[in-house]
């Protein structure tokens, strides 16, 4: 049975319970991830070589559209909206609730060990062929990039039972807390220039917009709450690249000194509540335009590979330049920027979508097997012990690649983390 046909299935058996907006905000923000980067990510020949350049870089301007595209404080708030819905099913049965950890885990680690596994072997292979260093890892961190924001969601889930707990007895002053954290963060580490500080903000601004999910989940009785949610995180975003001079760039442009996202500054924490916000205010027409069965069933397509499709499609920027180096740079001599280069990239992202297609297939069957299993799966210590080790080597495997400068041309001990973790957190013993 075809795809498309399981997703019509699906589609008709879909409960009346269904949050349908949810979904869709999430397979939408991937989708607006993957073109961002095949948009932002700019390779082309200078003085004879090779060079990958952000867009952001070479036209500033397009430093506003950030504010459109980076959405990744969505997928933290619908996947705090999930997670609550998840969890608070799970814990009315015992094993269930042991497993609930493991269930989630196993659905976000597993699709990661066959892209970790081929960027191992093809950085070893590469190497022993006599391939220049410089090229492996900076194919291979390219290609990697991606898990460094599955790395922190993992985390994210890993501690949604407490955090879920913390909601339910204090609600938004939970979310609060960690807002004012993130405040202090970036007041104490920019005043006093404590810059290792920063890194903290990647808890305290993720989690927020995890536990702002929450609220989603247990019901906005009053339009003007979200109203208010995205009008402060608007104009708070406003100050801060005004008058406090923070980068008006929501991803990270090459040459600049401080960016939003690494680590994340409040900058990007009020635009996701100026996102969030107006998630709030549309769902219920979003759920309402979804109850087409062909539009709800494209959007349980999509959900059915989104993670193969977030994992893979840097890989398959790379393979598409791999193939214009080898037609002569075909398609890579145009200008970044130029009218030509914009001319051309209605094609360019047809072409990356069509090569998308060969990944989704070859590699999409492993997520498919993610969300079934016949194992007794592991409970929340060894999940969450699996989930570190993992989290660990992807952190490290997206900064560096899987490239290092040994025998073996392979960053070993990142990629062993790596596997080892998936194995404890998601694979369990058979039933």
């Amino acid at each position: 049975m075809s795809l498309w046909s399981q997703a019509k299935i699906a589609a008709e058996n879909t409960p009346a319970y269904r949050n349908r907006a949810a979904d869709f905000f999430r397979a939408a923000s991937i989708l607006v991830v993957v073109f961002g980067h095949w948009m932002v990510s700019v390779p082309h020949f200078v003085n004879g070589g090779l060079e990958f350049t952000k867009l952001l870089a070479v036209q500033p301007w397009t430093q506003y559209a950030s504010w459109v595209v980076q959405v990744m404080p969505i997928f933290f708030f619908v996947g705090g909206y999930s997670n609550a819905a998840s969890w608070k099913s799970a814990r009315k049965n015992p094993e269930k609730r042991r497993s609930w950890q493991a269930t989630r885990l196993r659905r976000l680690l597993l699709p990661t060990a066959p892209l970790v596994m081929i960027w191992a072997i093809s950085a070893g292979v590469a190497w022993a062929a006599g391939l220049d260093a410089g090229i492996i890892q900076a194919a291979s961190r390219a290609a990697l990039v991606p898990v460094w924001f599955l790395a922190v969601y993992i985390m994210a889930t890993v501690v949604a039972p407490i955090t879920i707990r913390a909601w339910e007895r204090y609600g938004l002053y939970s979310v609060a807390l960690l807002v004012v954290a993130s405040a202090l963060v970036d007041l104490i580490a920019f005043s006093a220039g404590i810059g290792w500080l920063r890194w903290t903000n990647y808890a305290f601004v993720w989690l927020a917009m995890h536990q702002l999910g929450y609220w989603w989940n247990g019901g906005i009785r009053s339009l003007a709450a979200p109203f208010l949610l995205a009008a402060l995180g608007a104009f708070s975003l406003i100050l801060l690249v005004g008058p406090l001079g923070y980068p008006v760039a929501m991803v990270s442009v090459p040459g600049e000194e401080m960016s939003n996202t690494r680590p994340p500054t409040f900058a990007m924490l009020s635009i996701g509540f100026t996102q969030a916000g107006l998630i709030l205010l549309s769902s219920g027409k979003v759920a309402d335009w979804l109850q087409d069965a062909k539009r709800w069933a494209f959007v349980i397509l999509i959900g059915q590979r989104i993670m193969t499709i977030y994992l893979w499609h840097l890989s398959t920027l790379i393979a598409v330049v791999g193939l214009s180096l080898l037609a002569d740079g075909y398609g890579l001599r145009v200008f970044p920027g130029s009218v030509e280069w914009w001319l051309t990239r209605p094609l360019w992202l047809a072409i990356l979508f069509v090569a998308l297609f060969p990944f989704i297939l070859i590699f999409g069957g492993i997520e498919s097997a993610s969300r079934e299993s016949e194992r007794t799966l592991p409970g929340p210590v060894q999940a969450a012990l699996g989930a570190c080790l993992a989290c660990g080597g992807l952190t490290f495997l997206a900064l560096k690649g899987s490239y290092a400068a040994n025998a073996l041309g392979v960053n070993i001990i990142p990629v062993a983390l790596t596997i080892t973790g998936v194995a404890l957190s998601s694979i369990g013993r058979r039933t």
